[in-house]
């Protein structure tokens, strides 16, 4: 039987968005704009698509007087995306019987 994928990770951009905060302390929104090369209204959403399930906290603070968004993955995050990548490693290493 074929374990269940995050419906939340399941989406290109959510998956990029964790994937890069797993493996840094934090991530500024432009930072993550440029990575993902998506757009602002799109990012922002799915940003707290992730921040309201508990998969990422997101800091809002100035910079030089501008706006300063900084997001970072929490133990939930890291523990829902550690499954989903346990779940798809099964789905693509599954033998046929």
């Amino acid at each position: 039987m074929f374990k269940d994928l995050d419906p939340l990770l399941h989406s290109q951009l959510r998956l990029s968005i964790v994937s890069i905060l797993i493996s840094v302390e934090s991530a500024e929104f432009s930072y993550l704009l440029e990575q993902t090369k998506a757009t602002r209204g799109n990012l922002s959403v799915q940003l707290n698509k992730l921040k309201e399930a508990g998969y990422i906290s997101i800091k809002k603070s100035f910079r030089n007087n501008y706006p300063l968004t900084t997001c970072r993955i929490t133990p939930k995050g890291i523990a829902a995306f550690e499954k989903y990548v346990e779940a798809l490693s099964d789905y693509i290493n599954r033998k046929k019987e």
